[in-house]
């Protein structure tokens, strides 16, 4: 019997070349351990969070374009079916809400609602045009009160010096 020697001790040659082999030195790559997969899924968590929001945020900003066109169509008095009815508005507001993930302080999340405030640029621009009346009114105020000084003071000058 012929006897087989022990390979197992002795590098494997590829011939990478014709001209030189070369060992093979490395070993198989090891899988990923599972923490790491964890990681990458927590990571996915999040940016499906943001995305959520920021869909949420995209939804709230057309709502408000659609609140924005049916007002330009309110005070046009176009529409077809405004003509039957003066004063009635084309669009009805109930309350309105998007869909909102909250991050909780331990680092959950929570998924919810956000209202969507349909009625705040009135309410900005009436509180602006208000603090506006107000300041106008001060303005008013106080060049009146400044008038009426510097009249008072040359109706005393003119008194002091017919005396």
């Amino acid at each position: 019997m012929k006897k087989i020697p022990d390979t197992d001790k002795k590098p494997i040659l590829l011939k990478v070349s014709l001209l030189q082999p070369t060992s093979v030195t490395t070993a198989i790559v090891p899988l990923q351990p599972q923490e790491k997969k964890m990681i990458s899924e927590r990571e996915r968590l999040i940016a499906q969070v943001e995305r959520i929001n920021q869909m949420a945020g995209e939804l709230e900003a057309a709502i408000l374009e659609l609140k924005a066109i049916a007002n330009t169509l309110n005070t046009q008095k176009r529409y077809p079916l405004l003509k039957k009815e003066l004063g009635k508005n084309i669009c009805q507001y109930l309350a309105v809400s998007v869909p909102w993930v909250k991050r909780k302080p331990d680092e959950s999340f929570i998924l919810t609602t956000r209202r969507v405030d349909l009625f705040r640029a009135e309410r900005e621009a009436a509180q602006l045009a208000q603090q506006l009346r107000q300041q106008s009114k001060k303005r008013l105020a106080s060049q009146r009160h400044r008038k009426n000084q510097s009249g008072a003071e040359a109706h005393t000058k003119c008194l002091s010096k017919r005396y």
